[in-house]
């Protein structure tokens, strides 16, 4: 498997749990993959497709990914293809043909191919050895992408009884997880979850204010980069992309309601480097498979966490860092109310009403966004900052927060605690509207005694309230404020209360992560060029000559032979062969010029490109106590920080590639059998499933120390 991973795909080693799914497919058995997008959830059914007999057949809605995914193979020597409805009758005929005749290992269609009797007849007389899947949370009505289509898969068990199965998706909760199981007939499947934290993303949420200007600054600091910015209607994509076009911007708009044949025109550019901005609805984006978006711009709000944390997923699939900004006021809530009202069945309604209001709790976070988002998914993020996302990149400046706790709760419970927090603000703020005279609440004690706050700051100090539990908010479709458990105390008791000042945030989106990638800038746009010039004449995307990824590492280690090329991120048998000398020959002049010599590849090397640890960071202090051969508790002890904080500095320099010697950490040889035998059974690298499995018996520090040592 190793020696096809390289051979054909050019990689050296194989992502978490790729391994184990992969030789769960060759033992002929079904699997459930829940996988992050940019996660490498295709090879998990692409490379065992190259070592079963006959045929892999792969179900996606996604035609636009069919046709990247299907270029993507051809360029690695992989003889695959798809049907969908962008094909002609002869070219579906000559496809058919092609996988009759064995001609073809992997087949793409689209499901509902699969209500039609005529293409069912087609697939009975196939050999077809593996199903994959692909989007599988569109089976599930629960799931935020529910298509009728996916309901034809339960066929596929009829015409093919003994094929394993394989469904994958990038975002499920723990519900739509069993629906996809029961919808599937997955029951004895092997469930694999990997983690759902993409440490390549840095997240931010900004107020609406002066959002476009604010947009054309974190746009200026991304130029000649890949962008999706995401708007709620269509009218909204057309007017910023011209607006944006007026800035000087290479932008396009991208909405269901464009003509087709503009439509596809439009995604083309942008995928082939034509054009830098994608101005979209939702429709946009399944089924990109662009691994170098290096920003998603939410300028609306996202209906759902799952949706926004898929559309998020669309940045940096490269591993690269990339950033995932969105624009938030409480009017937006207000237009996806509208549309939620206009639900006829019940059951719908609520479910998205809860779905929008999970989605404006992240917003108004006071805490880690990443932590929020990995818990929604039923996953725990140890480290108490994820150095990656807005609230923990900005400095927290705390200030005496009772006396205007006080009058918020104040408020709640002298208006009957039977109104939301855009009511309860109107009141402190003393607005002069017909609801409030109609109540009398204009004569009561709290109007107008917050009126030196703004609407803005009061939301965002209820939200941290809400988080505290000193304000419960109940109800759906339109929440309520209520006094908390906590809240009676803190009002009992005469409690004081520190809360953050809010902050503005559009400094904190053009800091960078603790990470960067350290390459020379200079040669990657060299290179570049020449990979769009070698794309436009085979008529491919840029990405599938090589992603950035590769070309980053091009620009770090300076290979000059074929030898050195081959050890390159994605460079296989194929590429090698087809573009080593053209690209080593211009990375050769450039380092002769420039006086510069070619760097030893690490054997083995990580997955994602090397990053330089920045001299002076918080990293670079952790790894100088780690050189001292400190114990975890000691360095906690001597930077006064959490163990857990610490650990994570270590998980983090290890996997940025830094030389340090961590072997004195090692557990002692039981301790670490059994940690890897709860691994084992757990089959993930998730430490929740393991701490279920082994009780209080190890913390979780001591789990992702062992954990370290178990992935090398």
């Amino acid at each position: 498997m190793l020696n096809l991973l390289k051979n054909r795909f050019g990689f050296d080693r194989f992502r978490p749990l790729q391994e184990e799914i992969i030789s769960q497919a060759l033992l002929g058995k079904d699997a459930f993959v829940l996988m992050p997008t940019g996660g490498g959830k295709s090879l998990c059914y692409q490379l065992p497709a190259l070592k079963m007999p006959g045929m892999t057949l792969v179900v996606s809605p996604l035609i636009a990914l069919m046709k990247d995914q299907v270029d993507a193979l051809k360029a690695n020597g992989i003889p695959a293809a798809f049907i969908n409805s962008t094909l002609s009758p002869a070219e579906i005929d000559r496809t058919q043909t092609e996988a009759r005749t064995g001609e073809l290992k992997i087949l793409y269609a689209a499901p509902e191919r699969l209500a039609n009797p005529g293409f069912q007849n087609f697939l009975s007389e196939l050999k077809i050895s593996l199903i994959a899947i692909d989007e599988a949370h569109c089976i599930s009505e629960w799931g935020h992408d529910f298509r009728p289509d996916y309901r034809n898969l339960k066929i596929l068990r009829n015409i093919f009884p003994g094929v394993p199965v394989m469904a994958l998706t990038a975002t499920a909760t723990e519900k739509v997880r069993e629906d996809i199981i029961r919808q599937l007939s997955l029951g004895q499947a092997k469930v694999f979850i990997s983690s759902f934290n993409r440490p390549n993303l840095s997240y931010a949420v900004l107020p609406k204010k002066d959002s476009y200007d604010q947009l054309i600054g974190i746009l200026q600091a991304h130029k000649n980069e890949s962008v999706i910015i995401y708007c709620f209607s269509r009218k909204n994509t057309e007017n910023l992309a011209a607006d944006l076009r007026e800035e000087g911007f290479s932008a396009l708009a991208y909405h269901a309601g464009l003509e087709s044949g503009k439509r596809k025109k439009n995604q083309e550019k942008f995928i082939r480097d034509e054009a830098r901005i994608i101005v979209a609805t939702i429709a946009f984006g399944m089924g990109i498979d662009k691994p170098d978006v290096r920003l998603v711009v939410h300028y609306n709000l996202p209906k759902s966490i799952e949706g926004y944390y898929q559309e998020t997923g669309r940045a940096g699939r490269d591993g690269l860092p990339s950033r995932c900004v969105l624009f938030y006021s409480f009017g937006d809530t207000i237009k996806q109310q509208f549309f939620i009202r206009q639900i006829e069945e019940e059951r719908e309604r609520d479910n998205a009403y809860k779905k929008l209001n999970q989605m404006v709790e992240y917003c108004e976070l006071s805490a880690c966004r990443r932590r929020h988002l990995l818990s929604y998914f039923g996953e725990e993020y140890e480290s108490e900052k994820c150095g990656g996302c807005d609230v923990c990149l900005s400095p927290k400046v705390e200030f005496d927060a009772t006396v205007i706790s006080q009058k918020i709760i104040s408020a709640i419970v002298r208006t009957g605690e039977r109104f939301g927090a855009s009511y309860i603000i109107d009141v402190l703020t003393g607005a002069k509207n017909k609801k409030i005279s109609e109540r009398g609440h204009q004569k009561l004690s709290v109007f107008g005694i917050a009126d030196d706050f703004s609407k803005v700051e009061l939301r965002n100090i209820i939200g941290q309230l809400v988080s505290k539990k000193l304000i419960a908010k109940m109800g759906d479709e339109y929440p309520v404020l209520g006094l908390g458990e906590r809240g009676k105390e803190f009002l009992k008791n005469r409690e004081n209360i520190l809360l953050s000042k809010p902050e503005s945030g559009a400094e904190a989106i053009r800091k960078r992560t603790a990470f960067e990638v350290d390459y020379d800038r200079e040669l990657f746009d060299q290179l570049r060029l020449l990979r769009k010039k070698i794309a436009d004449e085979k008529g491919v995307p840029p990405f599938v000559v090589f992603g950035d990824l590769a070309l980053t590492q091009m620009a770090s280690y300076l290979p000059q032979s074929e030898e050195s090329f081959s050890k390159i991120s994605g460079v296989g048998e194929e590429k090698l062969k087809q573009y080593g000398k053209i690209f080593t020959e211009v990375i050769r002049t450039y380092a002769k010029e420039n006086n510069l010599e070619e760097k030893n590849i690490p054997a083995g090397k990580p997955a994602t490109a090397r990053r330089a640890i920045r001299a002076g960071s918080t990293y670079e202090e952790t790894k100088k106590l780690v050189q001292q051969k400190m114990s975890i508790e000691k360095m906690a002890k001597a930077r006064g920080m959490t163990p857990g904080t610490i650990t994570s500095h270590i998980e983090k320099l290890t996997s940025a590639g830094e030389e340090i010697n961590i072997n004195y950490l090692r557990p002692p040889a039981k301790k670490m059998e059994k940690i890897a035998r709860a691994f084992q059974k757990s089959g993930g690298s998730a430490l929740s499933p393991v701490r279920e499995i082994l009780g209080d018996e190890f913390s979780y520090e001591e789990l992702r120390v062992a954990r370290m040592f178990l992935k090398s």
